[in-house]
């Protein structure tokens, strides 16, 4: 089930979200410019690796490694996938919170996504880079701001094609439930945790969303719409 977009209009224009988006494929254009070589060693530098972290969990490269790590990405499939849910599902959120605080939130969601991961497997050579994280956050907030707004998803089966209109209760509960899961077997060192998904990390990020909307409130003149 691959989400196409929402039912869902908004009177804010999505200034942030498009810039995260940018800022995300440019830094995917410059980790490609010099090739495979540049790219592996760019990765080791600035992705956050958990053993480092937890045994130099002080130290100032560490920190700044949790913001630069979720604008990085492994692959083109791994950066369009997150960026088709963010510019899904990002705009409604950005045009509930505002723009500052929408970027507020983004940062926050994606630390505490990468925390999450951190917690749950301290001793992890695998260096953790994405923005899948901080989207969980995104993810969180539109569960619980509009459940019954419609998402037009492509359904394959076989080889047919069809699109289907799920309520975003339904599509991002069944999101965060395969986090869990495909996330609890890698804590005990499962063959999901050798499939180099941070699980935790969406989870972490899913429910700090939560968090996060509650702290920051929407803005002034939010719009709320009737779902049919």
């Amino acid at each position: 089930m691959i989400p196409i977009r929402d039912k869902n209009p908004t009177d804010l224009f999505p200034a942030v979200t498009i810039l995260i988006i940018g800022a995300n494929i440019a830094l995917f254009v410059f980790q490609l410019s010099e090739g495979i070589s540049h790219f592996e060693r760019f990765v080791m530098s600035y992705a956050l690796i958990p053993k480092q972290f937890t045994a130099h969990p002080f130290a100032s490269d560490q920190y700044i490694s949790i913001f630069t790590s979720m604008f990085m990405h492994g692959s083109l499939l791994h950066l369009g996938g997150n960026m088709l849910f963010l510019w899904i599902f990002g705009n409604n959120v950005e045009d509930y919170l505002g723009h500052f605080k929408f970027a507020v939130f983004y940062l926050a969601c994606g630390v505490a996504a990468t925390l999450a991961h951190v917690l749950t497997h301290p001793v992890s050579p695998v260096p953790t880079i994405g923005a899948s994280g901080a989207i969980s956050g995104v993810l969180g907030a539109y569960f619980l701001l509009f459940p019954r707004a419609k998402i037009v998803t492509l359904v394959p089966i076989f080889i047919f094609l069809y699109f289907i209109e799920v309520p975003a209760f339904l599509f991002l509960g069944l999101y965060i439930a395969l986090q869990f899961l495909y996330g609890l077997p890698s804590l005990s060192g499962g063959p999901t945790e050798a499939q180099g998904i941070a699980w935790f990390a969406h989870i972490g990020g899913f429910f700090a969303g939560f968090f996060f909307l509650f702290l920051l409130g929407g803005r002034r003149g939010f719009r709320r719409r009737q779902y049919y």
